[in-house]
């Protein structure tokens, strides 16, 4: 099979072809009282609870990725306790935030360790980062992926936002999510999150203009 690479600052990118598995299951019906009762108390008794943990846990991983960088520059590798740490704290997040935007019943499980047959993060651990892509990242990764892809993710977080109103609606008189609306909502979150992990130095391969 041969695909096609272009070359972004050292960063390669394969169209249609990225590692990272993402997915919110579209579920077939969905559960009016539960959403009323996140919309009305959700802050209280889902945001707060795994918020405030959620800053700690955050906090330590903001130093896992300072240590993670050092690393990197001096032996080109991601050390792989470290990965796993980020790695389940995005699914931590993954799960409270399909909760909070209506795209999955159910409370959100706490903790690292935390299962959910809602929601699915799957990332490689890579066995090399580059270096010279690293230093890279840091200094003008605002510039080649900040921009452009905050530029149109923007844009569709603002429609995105018009297809949570028609899918709360939608759950409230019917029971069911629009599909259409939820792959939008969930796609917009998997971009968000492969920006994430290219700038989090935790792979070199540059996120792809694409939700799919």
């Amino acid at each position: 099979m041969n695909l096609k690479k272009k070359l972004y600052f050292g960063a390669t990118i394969t169209p249609n072809l990225y590692k990272m598995k993402l997915t919110i299951t579209h579920q077939e019906s969905y559960s009016r009282s539960e959403l009323l009762l996140r919309t009305i108390f959700g802050v209280f008794y889902i945001v707060l609870p795994h918020a405030f943990l959620l800053i700690f846990y955050s906090l330590w991983g903001s130093i896992l990725s300072l240590v993670a960088f050092i690393t990197i520059l001096f032996t080109g590798r991601y050390p792989e306790s470290m990965f796993e740490y980020q790695v389940k704290l995005l699914r931590w997040n993954l799960r409270l935030t399909a909760r909070m935007s209506n795209l999955a019943d159910d409370y959100p499980a706490f903790g690292l360790n935390g299962t959910d047959e809602h929601t699915s993060l799957e990332v490689p651990y890579p066995e090399r980062i580059s270096r010279g892509l690293t230093i890279v990242r840091l200094l003008f990764g605002a510039f080649y992926v900040i921009l452009p892809h905050g530029f149109i993710l923007y844009f569709r977080i603002l429609w995105g936002l018009i297809l949570s109103i028609y899918g709360f609606l939608s759950v409230l008189f019917t029971g069911k999510f629009p599909k259409d609306a939820h792959d939008f909502l969930v796609g917009t979150i998997r971009w968000q999150y492969r920006v994430n992990l290219y700038m989090g130095n935790m792979t070199d391969t540059y996120p792809p203009f694409t939700s799919k």
